[in-house]
């Protein structure tokens, strides 16, 4: 089987790549080669199989084709603009978020047969703000230009699916939680900064209040969401390609008191209150909580762990190489 990560340069596609690389499998087939694909080449992993490292535009035709050769058989579509950037660039958002999805599919067209192709969508997809609970059929309303190139993406692969093009997962992926490396441009980067920089030691601004509640997951439950999706059956999706995957709902003082419990309250004590209404327009019209009833019955997704185990997990997995990663 050969597979192909588009942003393998990024925390969560090394960290897919990897682990493909330690099992040699998927879905009980040996992997028989890898393509990683960013926009710089990423660093190489060490694996039992072939693994080629390509940069280039994720919107470039030419460069996906080369990204996506003919034996390919799953691409895992992670390259993205994220949230505060698509909205402040509006055309860079619709360079890369849609106009790079379109990309992924003429690449998958071309295939002598349909891939599995895993997208990751998001949370910011919909609407409702901090007192939604949405159902799995609720409509996707987004409130930013981030959660509507995602709406098309999810629309446009399930479109493709139907004609026989390829077969999407479209997987709402929650604000993924504790983030390793640096801060980034989403507007929920904040959810992971108060976590990882105290745990580094740091102080971390935090822009809404202690009661601002998030639907989150950590790294290790959207790899295992991840790997799900490229090999699950999925027959039982039907027309439906977008999955609520079951993440936990968690206000932001619980976060903080879970990193009190974790590391002590010296950690907690280097978050400080710093009201950014900009990122609280952004992030406060995400809803904070899924029922996610169709993941867990019908399709397979394991759960999300709870707030101390998801930041033990940062500290056991991600701690040590981000401390290297920023020379501290």
């Amino acid at each position: 089987m050969s597979i192909t990560i588009l942003g393998g340069g990024g925390f969560l596609g090394a960290k897919l790549a990897r682990r493909l690389a330690r099992d040699g499998r998927l879905g009980g087939r040996p992997v028989e080669a890898l393509t990683l694909f960013d926009l710089q080449p990423p660093p190489p992993v060490d694996a039992p199989f072939p693994v080629r490292c390509l940069g280039g535009d994720v919107s470039d035709p030419a460069a996906l084709a080369a990204a996506i050769p003919p034996e390919t058989r799953v691409v895992v579509h992670l390259a993205a603009v994220v949230s505060a950037q698509a909205e402040a660039d509006f055309d860079l958002g619709l360079k890369v978020n849609l106009h790079g999805t379109l990309s992924v599919l003429a690449a998958c067209r071309a295939l002598p047969s349909p891939a599995r192709v895993v997208f990751t969508s998001s949370v910011a997809s919909f609407g409702g703000g901090q007192g939604a609970l949405l159902p799995d059929d609720a409509r996707q309303v987004p409130g930013n230009s981030y959660g509507a190139q995602k709406a098309m993406g999810e629309l446009l692969l399930a479109d493709a699916t139907r004609r026989g093009m390829v077969d999407a997962v479209s997987i709402r992926l929650p604000t993924v939680t504790v983030r390793p490396g640096r801060p980034n441009k989403a507007a929920s980067s904040f959810v992971s900064a108060i976590l990882r920089e105290p745990l580094l030691g740091l102080p971390a601004e935090l822009p809404v209040g202690e009661d601002f509640a998030v639907w989150i997951c950590s790294p290790r439950r959207a790899v295992e969401w991840l790997l799900h999706a490229m090999a699950m059956d999925t027959a039982p999706l039907g027309a439906d390609r977008g999955v609520n995957p079951p993440g936990l709902s968690a206000r932001v003082g619980d976060m903080l008191a879970a990193l009190e419990r974790v590391a002590g309250p010296d950690a907690r004590a280097l978050v400080r209150p710093a009201p950014d209404p900009a990122v609280a327009a952004i992030v406060g019209g995400w809803p904070a909580a899924f029922t996610a009833e169709r993941a867990r019955a019908r399709l397979g997704f394991s759960e999300q762990e709870p707030l101390d185990e998801l930041v033990r997990a940062f500290v056991e997995d991600d701690l040590k190489e981000t401390r290297r990663d920023r020379g501290l």
